[in-house]
């Protein structure tokens, strides 16, 4: 599944056409936060800490369990932002195992249709099949969900706050869809890594999860400290409806 890039803008995601779609960025969902609000998740404190977040497109896939003994031994929490038609429904293992070692487990759609093209009804079946599956295997239904390509618009908006959801962009891309190079990817992720950075990635492609050890222990010596997007927004938390990008 070779997902076309999506097209950003600072502070504003652009679709094709004239449709422009505001985000709000991690820093500004702390700011919103009740004043004297603690940061809800551990010792982590984005306000203080450098922080950065891993997140991962599109599996489970054969490739998710070795990535899972990466971050384990790297100490490292992911968001991932599963497909449910043949990822969800093959590797439930996988999926048990994310929210159990301490990942925050999200939403891709379930079959990977640009919402911004299929009708109401669809939208809701493509967002509500994987939210029922996920809570079916971990007991937690997900808040978080990545609309496939990054393309959203107001319907997706109405209806995945209807749901509880909040959709989450990205603001570092290797374009790991277009490469098995594991340098390459590395390279591309380390050149565009900033404070408060959410690092897009694909589990399901060859070359990705050999990116990953060194992708970590680089960040961790510039200083990053690995968040899940939960993290990255505390003390404000996701509003469902609200598109957030750094």
């Amino acid at each position: 599944m070779r997902a076309a890039p999506a097209l950003l803008a600072a502070g504003v995601f652009a679709l094709s056409g004239c449709t422009t779609v505001h985000t709000t960025a991690p820093a500004t969902a702390r700011v919103q936060a009740a004043p004297g609000a603690p940061a809800r998740f551990g010792t982590v404190d984005c306000r203080e800490a450098k922080c950065i977040a891993l997140t991962f497109d599109a599996g489970p896939s054969e490739n998710s369990a070795r990535l899972l003994d990466i971050l384990k031994e790297k100490g490292v929490p992911a968001t991932f932002f599963l497909l449910g038609k043949r990822h969800i429904e093959k590797y439930p293992d996988l999926v048990r195992r994310m929210a159990a070692e301490g990942h925050e487990v999200a939403s891709h759609t379930w079959d990977h249709q640009i919402l911004t093209r299929i009708p109401p009804k669809r939208i809701r079946e493509e967002l509500e099949r994987p939210n029922e599956a996920i809570e079916r295997l971990t007991g937690h239904r997900p808040t978080l969900m990545r609309p496939p390509q990054g393309r959203t618009d107001d319907t997706v908006h109405r209806i995945s706050r209807e749901l509880g959801l909040a959709e989450v962009l990205w603001s570092v891309t290797a374009k790991d869809y277009t490469t098995d190079d594991s340098a390459l990817i590395r390279k591309r992720v380390l050149e565009q890594a900033s404070r408060d950075g959410i690092i897009l990635l694909h589990d399901i492609y060859p070359g990705t999860v050999p990116a990953v050890p060194g992708i970590v222990d680089a960040l961790k010596e510039r200083g990053y400290v690995f968040v899940t997007v939960p993290q990255l927004l505390a003390p404000g938390k996701a509003e469902p409806g609200t598109v957030y990008r750094p």
